[in-house]
């Protein structure tokens, strides 16, 4: 893997987020600079769920819903419950106070990518981010085109970020393997003026998550094993974000009766 400046190289994925990745390139981005911004979150406003790593399981925890989707049990972050829609971060790019920022949107707007030509990863910025322009404020290269602090930071946090994916990967397969994975469902039961039930259940969102009854069922030895790499603490941390599904299912409706207001 490399983490400096590429002179170029095909890459290959589409990334949740980034409009026009390119390779970071000396010459072709000599110029330009970060746009400093009090509310630089703008560009994940739409982003309804983003992915996590594992590490980053309790913290979030105390926040939003950390739930596993598609095949690949891809664990993300649940930030809104209706499509293109982020609860915590608005249009303007603001985010609500003392809110757990994932460290996919904090890695922004470096990434690394495939290359296909060299097998490799290579790091890109998205070229289409208002954070960068050559009018910025903090240069990604210095006179001698070289790579400044801040990019050499970002940089680090990249290769930071992918080994933290890979101990991610990790994890789920021990999940995989160990068949601890379930379909949950969180729903919300709608009420009448006063408070009382009032009507079926409502799915809200179908997803996986580990569940508690074959977790229990596991032999004493591997629940050992997974307390002594860490692994069940990280479970725990998942099975008690599932109660911000209630947090979530509030601000959308105070959002809905704010909007039927206006």
């Amino acid at each position: 893997m490399t983490t400096t400046p590429s002179a170029g190289g095909e890459i290959s994925g589409n990334v949740l987020f980034y409009t026009s990745p390119e390779p970071l390139n000396r010459e072709q981005h000599a110029k330009l600079a970060l746009v400093h911004k009090d509310q630089p979150y703008g560009f994940a406003a739409a982003g309804t769920a983003v992915p996590l790593t594992v590490s980053e399981f309790a913290p979030a925890a105390l926040t939003f819903p950390v739930i596993f989707a598609g095949e690949d049990r891809v664990p993300l972050a649940v930030m809104g419950l209706n499509q293109q829609e982020n609860l915590f971060i608005s249009a303007n790019g603001a985010i609500e106070p003392n809110v757990y920022i994932p460290a996919y949107i904090r890695r922004y707007p470096f990434v690394l990518a495939n290359d296909d030509s060299q097998d490799r990863l290579i790091v890109c910025i998205d070229r289409g981010s208002d954070l960068l322009a050559e009018g910025g404020q903090t240069p990604l290269f210095d006179a001698k085109g070289e790579p400044t602090e801040y990019t050499q930071n970002c940089i680090r946090f990249c290769d930071d970020f992918e080994v933290e994916r890979r101990r991610t990967d990790s994890f789920v397969q021990l999940l995989k393997e160990l068949d601890l994975f379930e379909l949950k469902k969180a729903t919300f039961q709608p009420q009448d003026a006063n408070g009382n039930p009032d009507g079926e259940l409502v799915t809200v969102a179908e997803y996986f998550g580990v569940s508690e009854e074959k977790l229990n069922n596991l032999p004493a030895e591997k629940l050992k094993e997974l307390q002594t790499n860490g692994a069940l603490a990280q479970i725990y941390a998942h099975l008690v974000s599932l109660l911000g599904w209630e947090r979530l299912i509030t601000k959308t409706m105070l959002k809905q009766q704010a909007a039927n207001l206006n």
